[in-house]
């Protein structure tokens, strides 16, 4: 196997490692905050580059209390405000510049009681927060 397909696959081998530990974490989430049934979570990953770019950081966001990164309260509010709904938050009004650096980011998780599934990609990080806020601001 030559090295780039070793990286490759320790890439694939980490992201999988990554998304079965958030699923496990989501899961036990609602139950370790006081049992509440529909508590409200979201797994949330940030990937810089293209496709093949091995720059993913991810977190746990939770909403009762806000935690998981620097922006959590702010997060959870703004999310309560489009009732869980990442593609409704309004738009800043910003300018950003017009340089290519491309993020793609994922929320998965529940909203009261609701699946939330959301993927974009944003051609830099700028346009990214004008149009998701504080929720994918991890390094903040």
């Amino acid at each position: 196997m030559t090295h780039t397909h070793t990286a490759t696959a320790l890439r694939r081998a980490a992201r999988t490692g990554l998304t079965a530990a958030a699923v496990l974490l989501a899961a036990a989430a609602p139950a370790s905050a006081g049992d509440r049934s529909g508590g409200d979570y979201l797994y949330l990953t940030v990937t810089k580059g293209d496709s093949r770019s091995s720059d993913t950081r991810g977190t746990l966001l939770l909403c009762d209390p806000p935690q998981g990164h620097g922006r959590a309260a702010e997060a959870c509010a703004q999310l309560d405000a489009a009732d869980g709904d990442i593609g409704a938050l309004p738009a800043a009004d910003v300018f950003c510049p017009m340089l290519y650096a491309p993020v793609t980011v994922q929320a998965r998780g529940q909203w009261n009681g609701r699946p939330v599934g959301y993927r974009q990609s944003f051609s830099n990080a700028c346009l990214m927060e004008a149009r998701t806020g504080a929720v994918f601001a991890l390094e903040s």
